[in-house]
């Protein structure tokens, strides 16, 4: 037991619990590029490197976009398997791995400039430098360059609402986000909760904008977003805040009233003008999120119309988790596909996704013998986020979860409170303390995933919850 508690103040020592090896591998591809040691990957997420390049990065926050011409990340730090950067890796056949060695990332930095050859394995990187000349006869380099998506954006109108119910969600509405919880009502086991939810469908914040009440934010932002077509990057965090101040028409605020109300959601205004005013502000930063800097640098390196990009919110109940999961039902790692894999946090799953320091439960589960759960790392993130009855707004693009192209994370869910940092204790966790409770959750969470996983009929990337021993479900998208 002195292992798991000291779990929280020693992160790096669960790579011992379950292997010995240098390595953890996130993204297992082949690559060859030049090295190039930075002090962060987020200060290099706009950077469009000419040669196939190889980071070394010394910190990787897990909010980051991969840079166009990168075709190997190699950190220290220790992102989860199935946060969002890592699926973001993945999706873009990047190189991804942590190293726990500081004997092999000293060699590393030695090599800056030179040419390496990385070819990873489910647990190991081995790394060789080459001659130039194997770069243009090798056949396992190079991500080459990104080129168009095979799917184009279509911009998306106003449909005369500003809110519909989860049974009105359509392609021409709402994102894949919306659709697919809404798909899932009705035809997955009833064991597995769905929240209720709402949505404000595309083209709701165009109208806003264009509503006489926010003649002067419109003025601004259609300024600022020239300055960014000029290449003034700045002008993000301008139109960002700008879209803050735009003012809510009243028909939009008796709409969602009556649709939350309808669907046994709570109203923010039933306890006073300040509630409303902060569910209000979330919606806001969820659109704003549209000009974040690692989404509007992913839609530029796969040439997605930036312009036509459109946002739903998906509006939910926050269920308050004792934890929160995320399943991939190929394993990732290995590509098998006989076996789900899956990673658990205490609390809400931002620290999971968002790749808060520290590392999450992981497991595997094999799908011909869901109630053998089998622990692969035990977890040692120091801090758990807990939030009150709430209601979250979630981003729900028609740029993610398109052919090639997963999108995961790059546009910001919103609560409408802030949730409460608790500092975790593992040593009175019964999912680490209580044998029979922790088989009962994991092969509950591998059950879900592989219903839903059936249910679509191809490996599924799932987000959700557990309150009270209970499975919750709250995202499903392809695999990627």
């Amino acid at each position: 037991m002195a292992i798991l508690k000291n779990a929280v103040l020693l992160p790096s020592l669960n790579c011992n619990l379950h292997t010995c090896d240098s390595w953890q591998v996130i993204s297992p591809v082949e690559a060859i590029g030049y090295v190039v040691v930075v002090n962060e990957l987020l200060t290099v997420q706009n950077k469009i490197y000419d040669r196939p390049t190889i980071l070394v990065a010394k910190r990787v926050r897990g909010e980051e976009e991969i840079p166009d011409g990168a075709v190997a990340v190699l950190t220290p730090d220790m992102p989860d398997v199935l946060s969002h950067v890592s699926v973001r890796a993945r999706n873009g056949k990047v190189c991804f791995a942590t190293c726990f060695d500081p004997n092999i990332l000293v060699e590393l930095q030695a090599n800056e400039g030179k040419l390496l050859c990385l070819k990873p394995t489910s647990e190991d990187v081995v790394y060789s430098e080459i001659e130039e000349g194997e770069l243009a006869d090798s056949s396992t380099t190079s991500k080459k360059a990104v080129g168009p998506l095979p799917v184009k954006l279509v911009k998306k109108r106003f449909s005369g609402r500003y809110v519909i119910s989860s049974d009105e969600f359509t392609n021409e509405l709402v994102g894949a986000k919306s659709r697919n919880i809404s798909y899932l009502k009705g035809k997955i086991p009833s064991w597995i909760g769905i929240p209720t939810s709402v949505a404000l469908p595309f083209g709701v914040f165009e109208k806003v904008l264009c509503d006489d009440l926010n003649k002067e934010v419109f003025e601004k932002l259609q300024i600022l977003k020239k300055n960014l077509e000029e290449g003034e990057l700045s002008a993000l965090t301008d139109i960002r805040q700008t879209a803050l101040k735009m003012a809510a028409p009243p028909q939009l605020v008796q709409e969602l009233k009556t649709k939350m109300q309808r669907s046994g959601m709570p109203w923010p205004g039933d306890e006073g003008e300040l509630r409303w005013e902060q569910a209000w502000t979330a919606i806001k930063k969820v659109w704003a999120s549209k000009w974040n800097e690692r989404a509007y640098f992913s839609t530029k390196k796969v040439k997605l119309d930036h312009d036509y990009l459109c946002m739903a919110v998906l509006v939910q109940e926050v269920i308050n988790a004792d934890y929160a999961f995320v399943i991939h039902t190929t394993n990732p790692s290995s590509g098998d596909s006989s076996e789900i894999y899956a990673e658990v946090v205490r609390g809400l799953g931002e620290t999971l996704v968002g790749a808060y320091p520290g590392r999450a439960l992981s497991f595997i589960c094999k799908k011909n013998d869901l109630d053998s759960p089998q622990i692969l790392g035990y977890p040692s993130k120091a801090i758990g986020l807990f939030i009150r009855r709430s209601i979250i707004f979630r981003s729900d693009s028609n740029g993610e979860d398109l052919e090639g192209y997963a999108g995961a994370g790059l546009y910001d869910s919103v609560p409408m409170d802030e949730e409460e940092k608790v500092a975790l204790d593992y040593s009175s966790d019964r999912l680490i303390t209580d044998e029979n409770f922790q088989k009962s959750i994991l092969s509950s969470i591998a059950r879900a995933g592989n219903a839903i996983e059936e249910l679509y009929g191809s490996p599924q990337d799932i987000e959700g919850v557990v309150r009270d021993g209970k499975i919750f479900v709250v995202q499903t998208r392809p695999q990627m």
